[in-house]
């Protein structure tokens, strides 16, 4: 599908984001104001009531730390993908965070796994692969901007640290890739210049009309003079 005006800025990459950020911290602040903790929630492998993290692992967040490393990166690629893929954002964040979910809830270790890095590790591999796959320059480059600033990130789906839920990374990555087969969007039509189209003839170009066979430039071509016409108009004195 093509569209006519590529990367119209809507409200929702200054929303989304806010809205994201505004919710995991207020989470953390109500446990700390209150002295509750919500790690319960998150999710816990194998276990039906562990599924309940699924929806709300995302919003908890063990420590000041924590929270503050995933704040960053959430913000930069909601902004990235409500403003490059803003008619799919929605249904990639909502199958992005349940199919990461599910996936950690069946593959993870028997601990609680909490926190949004699982929906960092979507949002990064669905704008790198996407853009990967779409061939649109801008897009492209936008995967290339991706890989550098978060290009470190994928070795945490592996596991190198032990306090790290590098399964929920694992699961966020593959459901990113995933999505990005499956989600279709909606790519700019790339424009082509007069000499990439297939109906393009060099003999009819202006420009290359100021070169000779051996491919030198002509500088002053002479090209054929309009003929001149002379039009003679009468008109009847008028009679005294």
């Amino acid at each position: 599908m093509k569209s006519s005006e590529p990367f119209k800025i809507p409200l929702s990459v200054v929303l989304a984001p806010m809205v994201a950020v505004l919710c995991i911290w207020t989470v953390f602040w109500v446990e700390v104001g209150f002295g509750v903790n919500f790690n319960d929630y998150g999710i816990f492998p194998r276990k039906l009531w562990g599924l309940r993290g699924v929806v709300l692992s995302p919003f908890i967040h063990g420590s000041v730390e924590h929270l503050y490393n995933n704040t960053i990166p959430l913000a930069i690629l909601l902004a990235f993908l409500f403003y490059f893929y803003q008619k799919v954002a929605l249904r990639v964040l909502f199958f992005g965070v349940i199919l990461s979910g599910i996936l950690t809830w069946a593959i993870a270790r028997p601990s609680y796994h909490i926190g949004a890095s699982g929906v960092i590790y979507v949002l990064a591999s669905f704008i790198f692969f996407k853009g990967i796959l779409a061939k649109y320059y801008r897009l492209v480059a936008l995967s290339l901007v991706v890989v550098f600033i978060y290009g470190s990130m994928v070795w945490y789906i592996f596991p190198v640290k032990e306090d790290i839920s590098w399964e929920g990374h694992l699961a966020g990555f593959v459901t990113g890739l995933l999505l990005a087969f499956i989600i279709q969007a909606e790519v700019p039509e790339l424009r082509k210049y007069e000499w990439e189209k297939e109906d393009f003839n060099e003999d009819d170009d202006p420009f290359l009309k100021h070169f000779d066979e051996h491919g030198n430039f002509i500088e002053n071509k002479e090209e054929p003079e309009p003929g001149i016409q002379i039009k003679y108009h009468y008109r009847e004195s008028k009679k005294d």
